[in-house]
């Protein structure tokens, strides 16, 4: 545009494409700057590729279970270079469908790497041409990158990051995973559904640490009953990688042991790019601890630069970059009464089987913050949905404030969670009680009866437990 945009938005990942959408709406000349391919790494290379392989892999477990059922399939076997391919094609499609959506709300999609500017960006595109791009705002949303630990350096054929894994078409027969978070346990379920060796590796005392105790230890004893193998308080030492894999040294509680494995799954988390690909430094952006520092409408240090997602941290979540892409374009719109994203409204989903879900408070950060709390906690096997489905594992545990019993947090696990965690987040927002979830009728049977039955439990009137 001779005048320049109003919005060049760099990344079209789940919060960068959200965010244009949002400000195209108000509006605003937008134009999105992506250097790999629309949808970002949730779309490409995270969350839905990944949802894909995790769905295959339910299915494989539901089918060789089918037997208990009546449901004979003899001769179940697996192609997992097909499990892969179709996971590429979801992927494939959705970014598409982003791509779609900018062409839908006539916003401008360029292909390249951009580098932070005065008055905008500087775009180098694949042939090495580079371009100027004048915008009053720059929404940056190139999210983050996976880390690594000394030794565990990335080679694509031993050593792997989720990225590697979701391209590879090869399923070892062993598999070591160093670290129990979501990306952990998620690719760990995939693996041993399929028949690989897993062994999960976390050093905390609980799989999924910062989430609520009793989800990690719940997900522990059914991975058990999944012949997936669980070290938890366990250090990663060393990696001695031979020809036919690596042999992986782990300190625990009782001293040092040696892991061998074909294959090494390095879940240790995400972070910031250290090498500033953004030219963030040059323009004076404020980072602390490699993240870049926002105020509540996601402005950065820097008048007209604004950042969201991953960038900002420390909630790594799609949902919460489109939330936060969506606060920033109103506020450089000028619309009344934009809101900071409450990270305690936020919800948590892990994908593997059981699903894990939560939102709100846990019951040891209600306790900490020196709140009275009462907890109402429901299995999945009282349920007579659950018992007719056969997934009976898992359970909703919900803390409320003991005074008003206003719903403080929402923690869930068991098959399907990751949708019914939308009603414990509508609770949130309405600032709901559990008198008030106890006067919401619930459909019978259904999963959801179980966040009822929490409240009523929590009240000390449990009907079904």
């Amino acid at each position: 545009m001779a005048d320049g945009w109003d919005l060049v938005v760099v990344g079209a990942g789940p919060g960068g494409y959200v965010a244009a959408i949002r400000a195209a709406q108000l509006g605003l000349a937008t134009v999105v700057v992506e250097r790999d391919r629309a949808g970002g790494v949730c779309g490409n290379w995270g969350c839905i590729p990944s949802k894909a392989l995790l769905a295959d892999a339910a299915l494989f477990v539901e089918m060789q279970g089918g037997a208990k059922r009546g449901l004979v399939a003899d001769g179940l076997r697996v192609d997992y270079a097909r499990v892969v391919e179709r996971s590429r094609q979801v992927a494939d499609t959705q970014a598409k469908g982003v791509e779609f959506l900018f062409r839908k709300n006539g916003i401008t999609y360029v292909h390249g790497s951009a580098k932070l500017v005065a008055g905008g960006v500087e775009v180098t595109h694949d042939d090495g041409r580079r371009e100027r791009l004048q915008a009053k705002n720059v929404l940056l949303a190139t999210g983050s990158v996976e880390k690594t630990l000394p030794g565990l350096e990335v080679d694509g054929r031993v050593v792997m990051t989720s990225r590697e894994l979701l391209e590879s078409r090869e399923l070892p027969r062993s598999c070591v995973v160093i670290g129990g978070g979501a990306i952990g346990v998620e690719f760990a379920y995939v693996y041993g559904s399929f028949g690989c060796k897993v062994t999960v590796v976390e050093m905390a005392d609980s799989l999924l640490p910062g989430m609520d105790v009793d989800l990690g230890r719940e997900l522990a004893r059914s991975f058990a009953k999944q012949k997936i193998d669980v070290l938890v308080g366990h250090r990663y030492e060393r990696c001695e990688r031979r020809d036919d894999g690596a042999a992986i040294t782990v300190r625990g509680p009782q001293g040092a042991r040696t892991l061998e494995a074909e294959r090494v799954l390095v879940a240790v988390g995400r972070g910031p790019d250290d090498g500033d690909p953004l030219g963030l430094g040059a323009r004076g952006v404020k980072r602390e601890r490699g993240f870049v520092v926002v105020d509540g409408a996601m402005r950065t240090s820097v008048p007209g630069v604004w950042a969201i997602g991953d960038l900002v941290g420390p909630l790594l979540l799609a949902h919460t970059a489109s939330e936060q892409g969506v606060v920033a374009v109103e506020a450089m719109a000028g619309k009344e009464g934009v809101q900071a994203v409450d990270p305690k409204r936020v919800p948590l989903c892990i994908y593997c089987q059981p699903e894990v879900a939560a939102v709100g408070l846990t019951e040891a950060e209600a306790r900490r913050e020196g709140r009275g709390v009462k907890v109402g906690k429901v299995p999945f096997r009282a349920l007579g949905k659950a018992l007719a489905a056969g997934h009976t594992d898992g359970f909703v545990k919900l803390v409320a404030g003991e005074r008003y019993g206003e719903v403080l947090g929402v923690h869930m696990i068991g098959v399907g969670v990751t949708d019914l965690i939308a009603e414990g987040g509508l609770a949130r927002t309405l600032e709901a009680t559990t008198e008030e979830l106890i006067d919401t009728v619930h459909a019978h049977p259904t999963l959801a009866e179980a966040l009822r039955e929490a409240a009523l439990v929590a009240e000390g009137r449990g009907i079904n437990v």
